[in-house]
């Protein structure tokens, strides 16, 4: 079994014994997507694919918290923000912006990239390499910023 599996495990152990009940669902409702695909698809999950399910999952939170705040519903920002920041906690630790820029700027380098309309070089290297450290979109305008 995956460690980090285990830890969600763990963690929602934790969070019963302690009456946490809000935690508690969010764990619980992450693990039935991870136990949905390993259902469907007839394997046990790696961590790697995991962190893939919870960037998913942190992604639809955030984008809920968008069209909360356009309808000015600060009850449920708060409710997917804190949704959002559990999820957080189960994620490697993100690149900073210059740790990006510098991984960034290298490919652009190999590449031999020039303008905008080369982007797609450089971003499906970049990706690679920055699995699960860094959001696409954070990638791709730190790329769009540094080629324009």
């Amino acid at each position: 079994m995956s460690q980090l599996k285990v830890r969600l495990q763990d963690d929602l152990k934790t969070a019963m014994k302690n009456k946490d009940s809000f935690k508690r669902d969010v764990i619980r409702f992450l693990m039935s997507a991870l136990k949905q695909i390993e259902v469907d698809e007839r394997k046990e999950l790696s961590d790697d694919e995991i962190i893939k399910i919870i960037q998913k999952s942190l992604k639809q939170r955030e984008d809920s918290i968008t069209a909360f705040k356009n309808a000015q519903r600060e009850d449920l920002v708060e409710k997917e923000s804190a949704e959002a920041n559990i999820l957080k906690s189960y994620l490697p630790q993100q690149l900073d912006d210059d740790a990006l820029k510098i991984i960034v700027l290298k490919h652009i380098q190999q590449t031999g990239a020039t303008s905008l309309k080369e982007i797609g070089k450089i971003m499906g290297a970049v990706l690679a390499e920055c699995s699960g450290v860094a959001d696409g979109k954070r990638i791709n305008a730190i790329a769009k910023e540094l080629l324009s």
